[in-house]
Order: C-alpha cells, then structure tokens, then sequence
C-alpha cells in the first residue's frame, strides 16, 4: 500500500469515526437544550412509556445478539459452530434492520418525552450510552461502506454499538425490571 492510499484509508475512517461523534453530540444537545414533553408520542398497547420502552429496548437488545452471534458465525470467530450456512448473512442484516426499527420509538420517547437528563448518575450514564450508541451506529453503518477498511473496522464499531446498547439497556430496561418485575403491558 502506498502512502497515498494509506492516508485515504486513514482519512476515510476518521471521517466515519467523525461524523458518529457528530451525530452522538448533536443527540445529545438536542436532548438537553429540548424541553422534555413528559408525556408519550404513542403507547402500542402498553400501560405507560416505560413499559413501552422496556420491552421494546429489551427486545433490541435481544436482536443485537442475534447480530453479535451471526457475525460471529459469518467471519468464521463462532466456536464449534463451523462454516456458515447462506441464511447467516441475510439473517444477520434483518435482524439488525429490525433492531434498528425497534429502537428507534424507543429514543423518540427518550429524547422527545424526557430529554438528556442529569437527574441521577445512572440517568446521566444512560443519557450519555444513548446518544453514544446512535453515534456508534452511525459509525458502523458508514464503515459497512469503506471497502479499504481495515479488518478491525467492523469489529470495533460493531463491539461499540453492541457495548452501548448493553450499557442502554442496563440503565433502563434493567433497572425498570428490577423494580417493577416483569410487567407484561
């Protein structure tokens, strides 16, 4: 490689990691400068905007796992599972095509609903992993498109977004769930 495609390479990349950090910023003032609604844009059903959004973000949660273990398999890292059969890579796009669909209600509420919050270290952490997370995302979906990538690109993007949501859900759903139980609706 030369010097000149190294630095393209390089360019390229900072670039993607750029503009995910924009768009995690941008969230996040929006969320603070924004004066939060209170109330919910829409229900599907549920009895509140937290039941709502604990399931729904549950549900995301469960579909990037399904993204983590199809990637895994497709790139051959899935132990004792062997080469991967050609439903995988279909598998893994809709899976995360249908975590996206589902998150997003999700960080309509946070962000419309309750803004970027500073009212607890587990509010601000959570405030913080959302909008890092849409960056992160951001980020992934852009480097999906640099074919000179190098090939710990989509791992680390791919690990950010899988991390940050974790750390969503933790300081959501998980916390809702150990306070309430398991409310269906």
């Amino acid at each position: 490689m030369t010097t000149v495609e190294s630095g393209r390479r390089s360019t390229a990349l900072a670039a993607v990691v750029l503009v995910g950090a924009a768009v995690a910023v941008a969230l996040g003032v929006y969320g603070r400068v924004h004066d939060p609604a209170l109330k919910p844009l829409f229900l599907f059903g549920f009895s509140g905007m937290l039941q709502f959004k604990t399931w729904f973000a549950t549900a995301a949660l469960v579909l990037v796992v399904v993204q983590v273990v199809t990637a895994l398999w497709m790139w051959g890292r899935l132990p004792g599972a062997g080469a991967a059969p050609g439903w995988v890579g279909p598998a893994h796009r809709v899976s995360g095509a249908l975590a996206f669909v589902v998150i997003m209600p999700v960080a309509l509420h946070c962000l419309w609903s309750l803004g970027f919050s500073t009212s607890s270290p587990r509010v601000v952490v959570h405030s913080v992993a959302g909008c890092v997370f849409y960056g992160a995302y951001t980020s992934k979906m852009l480097g999906l498109r640099l074919r000179t990538a190098p090939g710990w690109t989509l791992p680390l993007l791919g690990g950010a977004v899988f991390a940050t949501l974790v750390v969503v859900w933790l300081t959501s759903a998980l916390w809702f769930f150990t306070r309430s139980g398991l409310p269906l609706t």
